[in-house]
C-alpha cells in the first residue's frame, strides 16, 4: 500500500464573497481571516498502485462533499464519515486511470489535488454465458468464467449482484468449469419464472483477484429475460422424451439414448439445453471413444461440455423407443429433431432418468448445479462463512 500524502491547499473565500473582499456580501470579510483548507489524499503521484478505496481526510473542519472523477467523468462513489473528517470510496481505484479529487468544507472552501495509477501487471477477464438481450429457458444460471485465477473469492463476489424483477431468491457457488479455469454462477432456489426480467452487474473495476489473477480493468454486466416454461425429461426405461410447457405435455418423442454399462453411456440427472449449435461435426476421438463415428450431425443441442448432445441420428432409426444403443446422446429422427431443434430455446430444464446411466456429470461439465439441493448449492458462496471459497 502506498503511504504519502498529498496536500491541498486553497484558500477561496466563502460562496458570497468576491475574491478582490469586495462587495461580496458580510461572509467575504470573514472567509479571508479563515485558514486555508487542507485535505490529504492516501493516493499521489502518477504510479500510483491501483486496487485500493480512495481516502481523503481534512486536517481542520468537516467536509462537506467530495467528489473523485476519473478521465472519461465517470465517478467514483464514496461517503463521508460520520465525524466529517474523512470520505473514503466505496471502489477500488482502478487501474491505468487519471483521477481529480475535489473536496470542499463546511465553510465552502475548497480544494483538488489529482493522481494516476499505473496499468496493471496482469489483467483478469470475465466471459459471461449470456449475451445482452438475449431470452432463456427457466433453468439458465448466470455463469462466469475467470481468464486468470480467482483468490480473493469473497472481495469478488461482493461486487456481483444479480436483480430480478419479481425479487427471485437465488446464491452464487464457485467451482472449477470444465476447462479447469474458476467459475461462479448464481441459480435461483428453484427454477426462473416465466417472464422475469434480470439483470446483473459485475462491479469489479479495480478489483483485485489475489495471487496469480491480477486486477480486473472494467465493469461487466447483462440483461436477459426468461421465456417459455419447458422442460424435458428422458426415461432411459421407456426410451421416450417428454416435452411439457407450463406444466402440460406438449410433444413426446422416441429416443435412442447412451448405450449402458460404459463411457458410451449416457450421463443423468438435472441438466441444462446449453447451445444450439446446429450442424456440427462429431469425432468420437474427441472425446475419447477411439474410432467409433466421425461425422456430421443435424440439429444438434449441446447438454455438457464433455460432448452430450440431443440430436437427429437417422443411422439409428431402428431403436428410437426400443434400445438404448447410442455413443452417450440422445438421438432421434430427423423429423422430431427438427421440430424440438424449432421449439427449444437455451437454458430449457433438461433430466434424464432411469437406469443404466453412467451418473450424474461433475458440477463444471455443462450446468450441473441443479442436481445440489438449495444448502448444497448455498455452501457454495464464498460469503457462507467461509464454506467452499476454494471451490
Amino acid at each position: 500500500m502506498l503511504a504519502g500524502t498529498a496536500l491541498l491547499a486553497a484558500a477561496l473565500t466563502a460562496c458570497g464573497g468576491g475574491s478582490d473582499g469586495g462587495s461580496g456580501g458580510s461572509g467575504s470579510g470573514d472567509a479571508k481571516d479563515k485558514p486555508a483548507m487542507a485535505v490529504s489524499v492516501n493516493l499521489t503521484g502518477d504510479q500510483v498502485k491501483a486496487g485500493e478505496p480512495v481516502k481523503v481526510t481534512i486536517a481542520d473542519g468537516k467536509l462537506a462533499q467530495v467528489k473523485v472523477t476519473d478521465g472519461k467523468g465517470g465517478e467514483l462513489p464514496g461517503r463521508i464519515a460520520a465525524d466529517g473528517k474523512s470520505w473514503t470510496s466505496e471502489r477500488n481505484a482502478s487501474p491505468g486511470t487519471d483521477y481529480k479529487v475535489e473536496a470542499q468544507n463546511s465553510d465552502s472552501q475548497s480544494a483538488t489535488a489529482q493522481f494516476k495509477t499505473s496499468p496493471a501487471d496482469k489483467v483478469n477477464k470475465v466471459s459471461i454465458n449470456i449475451p445482452k438481450g438475449s431470452t432463456v429457458g427457466v433453468a439458465m444460471p448466470v455463469s462466469l468464467v475467470f481468464d486468470n485465477p480467482v483468490k480473493n473469492k469473497a472481495e469478488v463476489e461482493k461486487q456481483l449482484k444479480v436483480t430480478a424483477s419479481n425479487g427471485t431468491e437465488g446464491s452464487w457457488g464457485w467451482f472449477k468449469d470444465y476447462s479447469g479455469k474458476d467459475r461462479v454462477d448464481w441459480r435461483p432456489k428453484d427454477y426462473w419464472k416465466s417472464g422475469t426480467d434480470v439483470k446483473v452487474e459485475m462491479n469489479l473495476n479495480g478489483v483485485d483477484s489475489g495471487t496469480g489473477g491480477g486486477l480486473f480493468a472494467r465493469d461487466y454486466n447483462t440483461e436477459f429475460k426468461i421465456g417459455k416454461d419447458r422442460r424435458m425429461e428422458v426415461s432411459l426405461d421407456t426410451k421416450k422424451m417428454s416435452v411439457t410447457e407450463d406444466g402440460q405435455v406438449v410433444k413426446t418423442i422416441p429416443i435412442s439414448a447412451g448405450t449402458p454399462g460404459g463411457q458410451k453411456a449416457s450421463w443423468s440427472g438435472k441438466m441444462v439445453l446449453m447451445a444450439k449449435e446446429g450442424t456440427i461435426r462429431m469425432d468420437s476421438q474427441t472425446v475419447g471413444l477411439g474410432d467409433s463415428y466421425d461425422k456430421m450431425v443435424d440439429y444438434s443441442m449441446r447438454l455438457t461440455w464433455s460432448g452430450m448432445y440431443a440430436h437427429a441420428a437417422p443411422w439409428n432409426n431402428a431403436n428410437f423407443g426400443s434400445a438404448n444403443t447410442s455413443s452417450g446422446c440422445v438421438g432421434m429422427s430427423d423429423a422430431n429433431a427438427k421440430s424440438f431443434y424449432d421449439m427449444v430455446q437455451t437454458g430449457d430444464a433438461f433430466e434424464v432418468v432411469g437406469k443404466g446411466s453412467k451418473g450424474n456429470a461433475e458440477l463444471g461439465n455443462g450446468y450441473g448445479e441443479w442436481n445440489l439441493s438449495w444448502d448444497e448449492w448455498k455452501a457454495k458462496s464464498a460469503l457462507a462463512g467461509g464454506a467452499a471459497q476454494n471451490g
